[in-house]
Formats: structure tokens, C-alpha cells, sequence
């Protein structure tokens, strides 16, 4: 019995650490390339790989490129119309209201559970 809950348990910490581990490097690639909530909430809208940013952040080396925020900030306009998104979440805000809306869930799925004899 003990063995099960263990790998049980194991088994929903890699889930969380997955869902976790996505979210955490956009927050590495916000602290590394000096972004604000808005241009990572843009660069993830526009499909953008956190982890590639840095070839795309090279304007020191290669002068022609322009600075990575400018950068996102010109493909969002060009690509949604719109200079920035409606309503900006950080990734820390939009981690807390899933992991919220996950228990709400859960708590509506036990209520109709203990109800019924």
C-alpha cells in the first residue's frame, strides 16, 4: 500500500513539475533578457521558444539586429494588429489562477462525490 502511494505520488509531482518546468523558463528568459510581463506575455502569444531567445538577442555582436524587446514588440504589432495584449498577467499570477481554477475543479468534482450515498 505504502509503495503504491509513493509512486502515486511521484507520479503527480512530475506532472506538476512539467506544467512547471515550461512556466519556469519563461521566467528565466524575462530575468536573463531584461523583458517585462507584457513582452513575455507577447512572446508567448507569438509561439517563441524561451530558450532560443539568445540568438535573437545579439544586438551588441551584430549590430543590424535590433534589441530583442524592440523586436518582440514590432512582431506583435505586425502580427495581432494591436501594439500589446489586452490584459497583461505575469507568469507568476497566471501560475497561482490555474493552480486556483485546478482546485475549484477538483473541489466541484469531490462535492457531487461525498453528496451521493
Amino acid at each position: 500500500m505504502n509503495g503504491i502511494a509513493a509512486a502515486e505520488g511521484k507520479r503527480m509531482g512530475r506532472k506538476k513539475e512539467k506544467a512547471n518546468r515550461k512556466m519556469q523558463a519563461w521566467i528565466e528568459a524575462r530575468k536573463r533578457h531584461h523583458l517585462s510581463h507584457a513582452q513575455v506575455q507577447m512572446a508567448r502569444e507569438l509561439g517563441m521558444n524561451p530558450e532560443r531567445l539568445g540568438k535573437l538577442d545579439n544586438h551588441r555582436q551584430e549590430p543590424w539586429k535590433v534589441p530583442l524587446r524592440q523586436y518582440i514588440e514590432h512582431l506583435y504589432l505586425k502580427t495581432f494588429g494591436r501594439p500589446c495584449p489586452g490584459s497583461v498577467l505575469s507568469i507568476e499570477d497566471r501560475l497561482r489562477l490555474e493552480r486556483e481554477k485546478k482546485e475549484a475543479r477538483r473541489e466541484a468534482r469531490r462535492r457531487p462525490a461525498a453528496e451521493m450515498p
